[in-house]
């Protein structure tokens, strides 16, 4: 048996547990030993009043359900209710026996026969009729006969528990199913899914590449397809990352080059014991080596699953670790300034249960957290919520996925992509290639996530061509906070999701080269089917026998003024500091800070406004340190556009200030 992610469900449904026998035969035991006064007004009988034939034939239905011959026993209860049709235990006994072998239809009809005798005879009946009604999906009959069999104050204490939380499933399930939501699954295709099991998808943020767990032979290992022409390719085994061992319930960076999933019983490679949290990077083309997290995260208990968000700073995971509110609950770790990760903290009653809560999703959005629940309001089984993130530290409350995306079989493992259209899950329902395939649908609108875009970029050597390792950084421009910092691959490119309703700085540097900078506002909107693609040359720093370095103005593109103003608004700091940074760090660098302004107003005024913001740069440099000797500055007015003065892009794009060489 798998151990990441099938071992780990419940196997069966709650409300519903498959062995019924001698759940039977004390029910019935039960209403032997129940004392009444008879009276002649009664329209039943019971074990101590119904004919001898009845009773005997009862009696031997009794000693097959011991023996666990339910086919059996149905005919001696048959047989007793032929010799007395108002033998009441007998009525019950047949009803549970229909259960038992599950001919809900029949066993139906049998409690509410029973119940027509006499509805205090037994108020239990109501609870099992209940039971009957939800595997028929007769959800409103099965929401009042629970509601009945509450207000008889039962006194056994587990029905009672499972009646309670029934009772709020089947009055979701009533009104869920009379409002389904548009859904139809999509099988992924040959190129994913195989006669083996497929589950747990998870995607990279462009949607070009799909990683899954593939059970063979009872051993989970990853694979990876790419998508071409709106078809998944032949999935190919991850390398490096494979092993004899069981693998599984993985996620993917949104550019693909971090692997974070579980391995359980390992041994001395430092994991903590039981199943435990591992990662992997894409080096060269090669995965390497998994490595365990350390005991900040992983304990001695089950933890898996686990997501990691878009920024690579938060790992959401599930847990049977000590401290959580129920069997199994989702936890929420934070890389900290340093590269130390927090201890982990459980993300509290709003979201976990006295239940079980698994495969969290966190989309690159940030804020919105997939995942699957066995106690709250549902379906039944595991079903899929949605909860957002409203602050840094709070949640919202989940949201049911719906009907038929819910059902009463377990729903698990999803996964969203980049532009919330499209969901991904593994199910094993009819017409599939093996048991667990891989299914996208489209999501409905309202469980979408908040709309996300990406930067994708290639770095190279503004000389050569030749692509450069370089440092990534991108600043919320709102706060000032890092929102990602990383470093190229070997081939100079990166990938970053940026979420809409911020605007965001990118620095890309190098040492011994020039900076570059982006501004990305995205505090509109963002959509992925407009991504930023970028091609960025670094200007090495070499100087020419003039102390130059030829090559283009660097453009400060996260350098703001107030409006018509030379005042520095704060967002400017970030940019600012790391040009400080460049000069402080190539001490023979000398440079000139250019201001620029689009053609409105007069030409004098743009001269004017040009030259103070140019000498406000000048200012913050030499406030900080640096030598004035270094520095000079000159305004351009509107004299050396960049773009076109007719459009408000176009405007936005010449105002700019920026710096030479000199």
């Amino acid at each position: 048996m798998p151990t990441c992610i099938l071992q780990s469900l419940p196997i069966f449904n709650v409300f519903y547990p498959k062995t019924t026998t001698m759940r039977i035969f004390l029910f019935v035991l039960l209403l032997l030993c129940i004392t009444r006064t008879e009276t002649f007004s009664q329209n039943y009988h019971t074990v101590k009043t119904t004919s001898e034939k009845a009773l005997e034939a009862f009696n031997e239905g009794r000693l097959y359900m011991q023996r666990q011959e339910a086919a059996i026993a149905l005919g001696y209860f048959e047989k007793a209710l032929k010799n007395d049709e108002t033998f009441i235990e007998a009525r019950l006994a047949l009803a549970e026996t229909y259960e038992e072998l599950r001919d809900f239809f029949k066993a139906e009809r049998a409690y509410e026969e029973a119940l027509a005798l006499d509805s205090t005879f037994s108020p239990a009946a109501f609870f099992f009729l209940a039971k009957v009604e939800w595997q028929l999906d007769k959800f409103e009959e099965c929401a009042a006969h629970l509601n009945s069999y509450l207000q008889s104050s039962p006194k056994n204490a587990r029905n009672k528990s499972i009646a309670e939380k029934l009772i709020i499933n089947a009055r979701f399930a009533a009104e869920a199913v009379k409002k389904p939501v548009p859904f139809q699954l999509r099988n992924t295709g040959p190129g994913i899914n195989t006669k083996a099991d497929e589950y747990f998808p998870s995607l990279t943020a462009d949607g070009g590449t799909l990683i899954f767990t593939r059970n063979e032979g009872f051993d989970e290992n990853f694979y990876s397809s790419s998508l071409k022409d709106t078809l998944w390719q032949t999935a190919t085994p991850l390398d490096g990352v494979n092993t004899p061992d069981n693998e599984g319930a993985q996620s993917i960076s949104p550019d693909g080059s971090w692997l974070v999933f579980t391995a359980c019983n390992r041994r001395n490679d430092g994991s903590q014991g039981s199943c435990d949290l591992y990662w992997s990077q894409l080096k060269n083309d090669a995965w390497t080596k998994p490595v365990p997290f350390s005991a900040a995260i992983n304990s001695s208990d089950w933890d898996s699953q686990p997501t990691i968000s878009a920024d690579s700073k938060t790992i959401i995971f599930s847990s049977r670790r000590p401290g959580g509110q129920g069997k199994e609950d989702i936890w929420m770790t934070v890389r900290q300034t340093g590269g130390k990760w927090s201890k982990p903290q459980n993300l509290g009653p709003g979201i976990n249960t006295g239940g079980v809560e698994q495969t969290p999703f966190l989309h690159p959005d940030g804020q919105s957290l997939y995942f699957a629940s066995d106690s709250l309001p549902g379906m039944g089984g595991m079903d899929l919520y949605v909860v957002r993130r409203t602050s840094d530290s709070t949640w919202g409350v989940p949201l049911n996925l719906g009907y038929p995306i819910n059902t009463k079989a377990n729903e698990v493992a999803l996964t969203v992509s980049l532009d919330g259209r499209t969901a991904y899950y593994a199910t094993n329902r009819s017409g599939g290639i093996g048991g667990l395939d891989i299914y996208s649908f489209a999501l409905p609108e309202y469980a979408r996530p908040q709309p996300v875009t990406y930067v994708r970029a290639h770095v190279r050597d503004a000389v050569t061509g030749q692509p450069l390792v370089a440092k990534i950084e991108l600043t919320d421009l709102g706060t000032g906070r890092s929102f990602l910092s990383a470093n190229t691959k070997p081939d100079g490119s990166f990938l970053a999701c940026l979420p809409a309703g911020k605007s965001y700085g990118l620095n890309v540097n190098k040492e011994k080269y020039l900076f570059h900078s982006e501004n990305f506002n995205l505090t509109g909107s963002a959509t992925v089917d407009k991504p930023f693609l970028l091609e960025i040359d670094l200007q090495p720093i070499t100087l020419d026998t003039n102390g130059h370095i030829a090559g283009k103005p660097i453009v400060l593109r996260n350098v703001f003024f107030e409006t018509g103003s030379a005042e520095l608004r704060l967002e400017s700091t970030a940019e600012l500091d790391r040009l400080l940074d460049l000069l402080v760090n190539n001490a023979s660098l000398r440079i000139q800070i250019n201001g620029h302004t689009d053609n409105v107003g007069t030409d004098a005024s743009n001269q004017q406004l040009s030259e103070a913001r140019a000498k406000a740069v000048y200012d913050y440099l030499c406030t900080k340190g640096l030598a004035a000797s270094r520095l000079k500055y000159k305004g351009y007015g509107e004299a050396q556009p960049l773009d076109s003065n007719d459009t408000t892009e176009g405007r936005t794009s010449n105002r700019r200030t920026e710096f030479i060489v000199w």
